[in-house]
């Protein structure tokens, strides 16, 4: 082997020098910053519900506090009963997530896959609902709940849930359940499927996504509903964590640190949950808008 070809050897196994692509590192750079800039206000809140009375408005603000408050947290609590506030926001939650999933996933399954005239004219009227702010409708719903006896209970919080009034999860089922092939629906109603059948057997089992994100739409909404509970709950004992917590501020406005403390006993329950449950949620949002 000659010299020349020895280097041509070599030359062909010289490993080649990776380029750095400089829009992905910018990217992350800027996704990075925009992260931090939205978790700055929960770090500001978590901070401050771990500081105590003197140290809140200390100059320049310190966002490790020393020494660690832990009393505040036990102090919140107590001061009002979180525990009632919670449970009946958990309570709410269950029983919105049975309404709406149950009715809402009916229609969404009878807009997708069931045959019959007119469907395609009444689901663009459904989603012409969309357009229709909540406060509009504020008025003559609490005159119907009015007449019939139930201001100062649950029912108007609960009972339209089960008549498939948010007409998004209507569309959000409706879109996913129209991802399925529509040879298996076709297969089981010659097997002699009914519909309720075919509901429960074959389209419930294969559209977990769909219902996880839903389930995480309702009870996120209603951790962080306060107009509707503001206006139909009249006793203390069935308020929510949303009416509490602003009790709580009306209160003990003066003391910064426990109504913190309080702020981040409300909030980390939503938070954990979406931490656990986000493979399902982006699934699900993923599978929804894949096919109109």
């Amino acid at each position: 082997m000659t010299a020349a070809s020895q280097r041509l050897i070599y030359k062909g196994k010289r490993p080649k020098a990776t380029s750095i692509d400089w829009a992905k590192v910018l990217a992350h750079i800027i996704l990075i910053a925009g992260s931090i800039m939205f978790l700055m206000p929960f770090i500001y809140v978590l901070s401050t519900s771990l500081k105590t009375a003197g140290d809140v408005y200390t100059f320049p603000p310190e966002f490790i506090p020393d020494p660690f408050a832990w009393e505040n947290y036990p102090d919140a609590l107590t001061a009002m009963p979180f525990d009632v506030f919670f449970l009946n926001t958990i309570m709410l939650a269950v029983g919105r997530i049975i309404g709406l999933i149950l009715s809402c996933s009916l229609a969404g399954f009878a807009f997708a896959k069931l045959r019959w005239r007119g469907r395609n004219t009444l689901f663009f009227i459904v989603l012409l609902t969309l357009m229709i702010p909540t406060e509009v409708t504020l008025i003559p719903r609490y005159i119907l709940f009015s007449k019939l006896g139930w201001v100062g209970s649950f029912a108007p919080l609960l009972v339209p849930g089960f008549f498939a009034e948010n007409a998004f999860f209507v569309f959000l089922f409706r879109q996913f359940f129209m991802t399925m092939g529509q040879d298996l629906i076709d297969a089981a109603r010659i097997d002699g499927c009914s519909f309720v059948g075919l509901f429960w057997r074959i389209i419930v089992p294969n559209a977990k996504p769909v219902f996880a994100v839903v389930a995480i739409y309702i009870i996120q909404n209603n951790w962080n509903s306060f107009l509707l509970p503001m206006i139909y709950l009249t006793d203390r004992a069935k308020y929510t964590l949303a009416l509490g917590l602003r009790l709580f501020n009306e209160q003990y406005y003066s003391q910064t640190h426990l109504l913190m403390a309080a702020s981040v006993f409300v909030v980390v329950p939503i938070v954990i949950l979406f931490f656990f449950m986000q493979r399902y949620f982006i699934q699900g949002v993923v599978f929804t808008g894949s096919k109109g």
